[in-house]
C-alpha cells in the first residue's frame, strides 16, 4: 500500500463531545467548534461547518451518541422518544447526502436492539462508522490509483479529501494515493458558489505538500482542450442503482465537457453512497440553498433580482467511465449499474 495519510481532521470525538472544524473559515482560520448536543451537530451540518457526504454521516452518528448521553444519562422520561426525535432533526439537516440517512439507520438499528444501557453500544457503532470510512478511503485510494497509473493530468471538483470524510478522502484520496506513487499534475476547480476547491482542496493538498494548480470553473473546457488532463476525478453525495450520480453543482457540466474532449470521468464514493431505493437519478432530491449564498448583499431587498441556487446536480451514468468503491470498481456503469456492489 502506497498511501500517504493526511494530517487534516474535520471531526474529532473527545469522548464526551464532537469537535468540528469550521470549514467556512478555511483557509484563513483553523477553528474547531465543540458540540455537546444533537441540535448543535445538526446546525453544524445544515450550515456547512461540516460538509462532504461521508463526514456528514459520521458527524450525525456522533450526534446520536450525544443525544443518548443527554437523555438516557439524565434519566429523562421517555428518553428513547427524545433520541428518535433528535435523529429526525439530524435527518432534516441535509436532504441529498445519502450517507446521512445510512449512518442514522445504522444507529437506529443498534438503538432498537438495545434494552440495557445503550451508551456503550451506540458509541461503538459511531466509532465503527468513523473507522470503517477511513479504511474504505484507503481501499478506494489504491483501486483508483491503479486505474490512473498512466494519467498525465487530473482535475478534481469541490472537496473530497480528509475534510469531507473520516480522514483521508474519496476522490482526493485516490489523488493522494496516486501522487504517493508517482508525481502527477493536479488541477482543482474553484467550485462556486462556496469555493470548496479554492478554499479547501487547495489548502488541504498544500498541508500534505502536494502541488496543485487552481483554475476558475469557467476555464475547465479550455484546460481539457489543451490536453493537460485525461481524467476528471470527483466524489458523490448519492448514486442511483443505474449509476447516475448526484454530486456538487458543476459536476454535470464537467462530465459533458469531458465527453466532448475525450477526457474520462471517475467517481469515487463508498457503497454507503449508493441509494438502493432509487433506480435512476431522476428520483434524487436536489437541495436548494438560500439565495443569499449567491446574491450580493446589495440585492437583498430588490424584488426584481432573485437567485437559483441548487447545491447539487445529477450526472448520467453514460458520461461516467468508472465508479470506484471500497467493494470494487464498476467500469462503464451505464452497462450494468451499481446494484451488484450492494450484494457483495
Amino acid at each position: 500500500m502506497t498511501n500517504k495519510s493526511s494530517g487534516v481532521q474535520a471531526l474529532q470525538w473527545t469522548g464526551h463531545s464532537l469537535k468540528v472544524l469550521d470549514q467556512r473559515q478555511l483557509p484563513e482560520k483553523i477553528s474547531y467548534d465543540e458540540y455537546t448536543d444533537t441540535h448543535g451537530v445538526a446546525e453544524a451540518i445544515a450550515t456547512m461547518r461540516v460538509r462532504g457526504a461521508p463526514a456528514i454521516g459520521i458527524a450525525a452518528a456522533y450526534g446520536v451518541v450525544l443525544s443518548v448521553y443527554r437523555h438516557y444519562s439524565l434519566s429523562v422520561d421517555n428518553w428513547r422518544q427524545h433520541v428518535l426525535a433528535d435523529i429526525e432533526l439530524l435527518a432534516d439537516s441535509r436532504p441529498t447526502a445519502v450517507n446521512l440517512f445510512w449512518a442514522l439507520n445504522q444507529m437506529k438499528a443498534v438503538l432498537d436492539g438495545q434494552q440495557d444501557n445503550p451508551l456503550p453500544t451506540v458509541l461503538a457503532c459511531a466509532e465503527k462508522i468513523h473507522a470503517d470510512d477511513i479504511a474504505a478511503n484507503y481501499k478506494m485510494g489504491d483501486s483508483g490509483a491503479d486505474i490512473l497509473a498512466n494519467a498525465k493530468g487530473i482535475m478534481t471538483h469541490c472537496n473530497t479529501g480528509a475534510l469531507a470524510t473520516g480522514g483521508y478522502g474519496t476522490a482526493l484520496g485516490v489523488i493522494r494515493s496516486l501522487y504517493a506513487r508517482t508525481p502527477v499534475k493536479i488541477y482543482a476547480g474553484e467550485t462556486r458558489p462556496w469555493l470548496q476547491g479554492q478554499r479547501l482542496t487547495v489548502w488541504e493538498l498544500a498541508q500534505d505538500e502536494i502541488p496543485v494548480t487552481l483554475i476558475a470553473d469557467s476555464a475547465a473546457a479550455w484546460l481539457m482542450k489543451s490536453g493537460a488532463i485525461d481524467w476528471v476525478v470527483v466524489g458523490a453525495d448519492r448514486i442511483a442503482l443505474n449509476g447516475d450520480v448526484a454530486n456538487k453543482i458543476g459536476t454535470y457540466s464537467l462530465a459533458v465537457l469531458a465527453k466532448q474532449h475525450d477526457v474520462k470521468v471517475m467517481v469515487v464514493a463508498p457503497t454507503s453512497t449508493i441509494d438502493g431505493s432509487i433506480q435512476t437519478g431522476d428520483y434524487i432530491k436536489i437541495e436548494q440553498r438560500q439565495q443569499s449564498e449567491l446574491l450580493p448583499a446589495c440585492y437583498k431587498d430588490n424584488a426584481l433580482v432573485s437567485a437559483w441556487n441548487p447545491v447539487f446536480d445529477v450526472t448520467p451514468a453514460k458520461l461516467i467511465s468508472a465508479i470506484v468503491t471500497e467493494r470494487g470498481v464498476v467500469v462503464n456503469p451505464v452497462e450494468s449499474g451499481v446494484g451488484g456492489l450492494l450484494k457483495i
